[in-house]
């Protein structure tokens, strides 16, 4: 009988059983003039002293507010240092992060503020090309009478826009306030900070993430000092991170991609994180590289690709990179094979989760070959078990064969905010949860993911699953990026549609061109009826492409050609 498609994470490195404000006061003591966290756009530099100091004031800060263990506190901003700030501030008073997309509008904002009963909101003010976060946070609380307000405005000027804040409102005065109370009355209210973070327990809840919300409303998924402390830990653990270690973060930090893989990883080993712009800017971001010797750039495969294709990409130095992470969607293998010979990233990891594991539950190695480290999302994390299971009956199938990813451990969420029946759709009996995830474990516990179950097609009664035709599609000389979707179909049921990127010097490309080029390669059934080309693919902030809206554009497409 064919062994079976589960795998547990051995380690000889125990998990953490303290919290956050613990660990980083730990890692202070032990780096104090380490460089911490670098905000460019701004020109500001935070070493470890600093960084636990000024996380102190704001903690004490937001303690004179009121704020206390359990309240939820919101920040709702692009990468500036604050970020960070808040992060960790929230952390040492046991108060609840909400991270608030920076794409959301106001009513998105008035749900988000509503559902998880949010007590303060720390926003930015403008954040262009997005939206007037001022205007918008200023009329949600005017409807929610709850809830407090905090502007930034200790970012630089372009991203305040000039917008008047009063003292009340303002997060210098935040943070000001906490450091007068530190320094000018004795050890009172260090004392009293102290006496609140040894009141914290590892299993408190500490963050919630609400998911993209692409299908109805976003869900909060709720997140211990374990969850992501841990993950964030062993993610470093695997990288090899130390004080040494500098790693450049352009994707978003309201995602587990900016906030767990990026601060909790770095900054649990004393290495150093550098935030290139407020928002993704390739050529910020190599700029970054290349001026901060950076050893770790992380990114979204589209990120990589605009970094790899854009025009200045010779004028910059990635000899001291010799990692990073690639995650958020799956990575074409040209693409990663790219990073690796022309990026100088020779250890570069996938990183394989989702916001309710904290996120990362699949990670390759250093050492692994390759072909592992571009055809698969490597083996299990520390800790953890997986499974891929028969999406009916729920048995794990034996390797080899095409089943749902699951997995449970440490990174599992608490659940989703204030939600027991959608925690429990999720969450088995047995503490396994589903991803919705089609994947393959081989014979030594490697596994590809290969779509969703939702993204499947099916043609004619033949599955296809997306991923596979986009990979073979890469190979065509004028596709720079693909994204493969199904749509109805009276005679087939459903077809499949190629959305594609061109690259520079291609003005147009067939669905008979294409069609060509697959003739004889692939399986009659899985070459694309119609192709669609676009200068770009909607995607939410975190890098994560939104098949969804292909899918509703590629309808009206496939209807108007049939009538």
């Amino acid at each position: 009988m064919s062994e079976l498609s589960y795998s547990s994470g051995t380690s000889t490195e125990p998990l953490l059983g303290i919290t956050i404000a613990e660990h980083i006061k730990r890692t202070a003591a032990n780096n104090p003039e380490s460089l911490a966290l670098v905000d460019r756009h701004s020109n500001r530099r935070w070493t470890y002293s600093d960084f636990d100091h000024d996380t102190d004031a704001l903690a004490v800060g937001l303690l004179e507010r009121g704020v206390k263990k359990g309240d939820r506190v919101g920040i709702w901003a692009q990468n500036v240092g604050e970020w960070a700030l808040v992060q960790y501030a929230t952390a040492k008073i046991g108060a609840i992060l909400v991270n608030v997309n920076p794409a959301y509008r106001s009513h998105e904002l008035e749900f988000v503020v509503e559902q998880s009963g949010m007590r303060l909101l720390i926003s930015q003010i403008v954040a262009p090309p997005h939206s007037d976060f001022h205007s918008i946070a200023t009329e949600v609380a005017a409807k929610v009478s709850s809830l407090d307000l905090v502007f930034l405005d200790t970012v630089s000027e372009d991203l305040i826009g000039g917008v008047a804040v009063g003292e009340r409102e303002s997060f210098a005065h935040l943070i000001g306030q906490g450091r007068e109370m530190l320094e000018d009355t004795g050890a009172k209210y260090a004392v009293r900070l102290q006496q609140v973070i040894d009141d914290l327990s590892a299993d408190d809840p500490i963050n919630i993430q609400y998911t993209s919300g692409t299908t109805g409303f976003p869900k909060g998924v709720t997140l211990s000092h374990h969850n992501i402390l841990n993950n964030g830990f062993f993610i470093g653990e695997m990288l090899s991170y130390t004080p040494d270690d500098t790693v450049v973060v352009p994707v978003p930090y309201y995602h587990c991609f900016g906030m767990v893989i990026g601060n909790l990883a770095a900054l649990s080993h004393g290495s150093a994180v550098v935030l290139p712009a407020p928002g993704f800017d390739p050529v910020a971001t190599m700029a970054a590289v290349t001026e901060e010797k950076a050893t770790s750039l992380y990114g979204v495969p589209t990120m990589f690709i605009a970094e790899l294709e854009h025009p200045r990409f010779s004028e910059f130095d990635f000899s001291t990179l010799r990692t990073g992470v690639m995650a958020g969607s799956p990575c074409p293998v040209n693409t990663m094979r790219r990073v690796i010979d022309d990026m100088n990233m020779s250890e570069v990891a996938i990183c394989y989760g989702m916001t309710e594991t904290a996120p990362v539950s699949m990670m390759t190695r250093v050492d692994d070959s390759l072909q592992k480290r571009t055809e698969t999302v490597g083996r299990v994390m520390p800790h953890l078990e997986i499974k891929i299971a028969d999406p009916v009956t729920g048995q794990t199938v034996p390797r080899g064969q095409k089943g749902e990813f699951c997995t449970r451990g440490y990174a599992v969420m608490l659940g989703y905010w204030d939600q027991p029946d959608k925690t429990a759709e999720t969450i088995d009996a047995a503490r396994w949860i589903h991803t919705g995830d089609l994947a393959i474990m081989d014979d030594d516990g490697y596994v590809d993911i290969s779509g969703r179950i939702k993204d499947m097609v099916i043609r004619g009664g033949e599955n296809v699953y997306p991923r596979e035709v986009e990979e073979f599609l890469y190979h065509h000389p004028a596709i720079r990026d693909v994204q493969v979707v199904g749509v109805s179909d009276e005679k087939y049921g459903e077809e499949l549609m190629a959305w594609v990127i061109l690259k520079d010097g291609f003005d147009s490309l067939s669905a008979e061109e294409v069609r060509e080029f697959c003739s004889g390669k692939l399986a009659h059934f899985k070459i694309p009826r119609y192709v669609e080309v676009r200068e770009s693919f909607p995607m939410t902030v975190s890098g994560k492409i939104r098949k969804i809206e292909l899918r509703e554009e590629g309808e009206k497409i496939a209807h108007s050609a049939s009538v």
